[in-house]
């Protein structure tokens, strides 16, 4: 039946419409290239298994299949240009990272950069400030400090001193300083007053100057007595004088020093040795103070070949004399003499007269009795000091005199002198009292 066939070819067609729908472009062609061949009557069932219907089913699954493996290579036509897209997207992203500088490189490039900020603010200005002979600040600047340097000390134990007072910073520094002013044998021992900050060159100076605290310091002229000596000790020590005075007593000494043997009156005058003294780091006692004096003179004038004087003296003066002996004559040429000059020949003059048993007429020694002034009632006045009324020695030294004193007194010059007259402008010595008589009237008519 037409309607039936009609009906037949409109469901396949419909079929094949559907089918291509989802088909290729080569299904398409087969399906309008071939001539379609009628359905014959008879039903659909038989026409299905015709070899053009079979054709017609295999053209559909080969669509099948194509359209499977077009959608494939699309994807892989896909994934392809996306790994090429990542491939260049990649590359484009390692050049850029070639091209920044990873926060590990930053860090350490700011570490550098800090190095060599603190190098150039603090290590090179440095260099350059001990090249200049100044030290560096690394203590507080402008501070006094007291530094005692001990008798003895060496290059070594001076820079430690300092460096723990804060006074140098460098060891090394403080050496080469020393070396450049030739001052290795120049650095002297004592209380030091330094200022924190000052330059090496500046320390180095001090040193070889000397003591300048003057709180420890005790400065003691030639020729005090004793007791003017006391005085000085209090004034600049501050201990009392008659506690000084008191203590000094040879009794108190004899047993550590044997010079002090036969000493008159238990007396220390003419040992209390002077010279600028430095106390600090001690207890600044009486004792501690008579202790350094008597060392002292127990180095200058041990020093001394006292044998080899007495021995000359003995043969030139036909005398007996000790060396507490020879003591008393330079005390009494300290304070008789004037000039360097004047020691030897104020000596010949003593040991001249002491030869002959001649009072020695000193108005030096009377002057010790009364403390100043002597007027002619004093040389009147009975003292074993008067060397007018007695021959002889005094009973002690008059004065703690100096070396040099006591070097007159080892070794006078030889002469026959027995009189002299000394003041500012003269410097007169006679053999004989019509001369010196004459030297006096001379001065006076000057004085006129």
């Amino acid at each position: 039946m037409s309607t039936s066939q009609d009906s037949s070819h409109g469901k396949r067609a419909a079929h094949f419409s559907e089918e291509s729908s989802d088909s290729t472009a080569p299904a398409t062609s087969q399906d309008t290239s071939s001539p379609r061949t009628p359905t014959p009557r008879g039903g659909s069932s038989a026409a299905s298994s015709r070899p053009g219907a079979r054709r017609a089913q295999g053209s559909v699954a080969g669509t099948q299949r194509t359209a499977r493996m077009s959608e494939r290579t699309a994807r892989a036509t896909k994934r392809a240009a996306a790994a090429r897209e990542r491939r260049q997207d990649g590359s484009r992203k390692g050049g850029s990272r070639t091209s920044r500088t990873s926060p590990a490189i930053v860090l350490v490039a700011l570490v550098a950069l800090v190095a060599a900020v603190a190098v150039g603010t603090l290590v090179v200005p440095r260099l350059f400030q001990r090249d200049a002979g100044s030290q560096p600040q690394d203590y507080p600047s402008g501070e006094q400090v007291v530094v005692t340097i001990p008798d003895g000390a060496g290059g070594s134990e001076i820079a430690q001193l300092l460096i723990e007072h804060h006074v140098i910073t460098d060891e090394n520094v403080f050496y080469q300083e020393v070396q450049k002013q030739n001052a290795d044998a120049s650095l002297k021992s004592g209380t030091y007053q330094f200022i924190t900050g000052a330059s090496i060159s500046e320390v180095v100076k001090l040193l070889v100057s000397g003591p300048n605290a003057t709180e420890y310091r005790l400065k003691l002229a030639e020729g005090l007595t004793l007791a003017r000596t006391a005085e000085a000790v209090e004034e600049q020590l501050g201990i009392p004088a008659d506690d000084f005075t008191k203590q000094a007593k040879a009794s108190n000494y004899a047993s550590d020093y044997d010079f002090l043997d036969n000493v008159g009156d238990d007396s220390l005058e003419g040992y209390l040795f002077a010279k600028t003294y430095d106390f600090g780091g001690t207890d600044m006692s009486a004792d501690t103070v008579i202790r350094t004096m008597l060392d002292q003179y127990q180095t200058e004038v041990g020093a001394l070949d006292m044998e080899s004087a007495r021995t000359e003296l003995r043969s030139r003066y036909n005398i007996e004399i000790s060396d507490y002996g020879i003591l008393r004559v330079a005390s009494i040429i300290e304070k008789e003499a004037v000039t360097e000059e004047d020691r030897p020949l104020v000596s010949s003059v003593i040991y001249n007269r002491l030869a002959i048993g001649m009072a020695i007429q000193s108005d030096a020694t009377m002057a010790y009795v009364t403390g100043g002034e002597v007027t002619a009632d004093d040389l009147q006045t009975e003292s074993p000091y008067n060397t007018y009324l007695n021959s002889g020695l005094t009973p002690t030294p008059i004065c703690s005199p100096s070396i040099e004193s006591i070097e007159a007194a080892m070794a006078p010059d030889d002469t026959n002198y027995l009189y002299f007259f000394i003041n500012e402008n003269v410097h007169q010595f006679s053999e004989t009292y019509e001369e010196h008589q004459e030297a006096i009237n001379e001065s006076l008519s000057a004085g006129e």
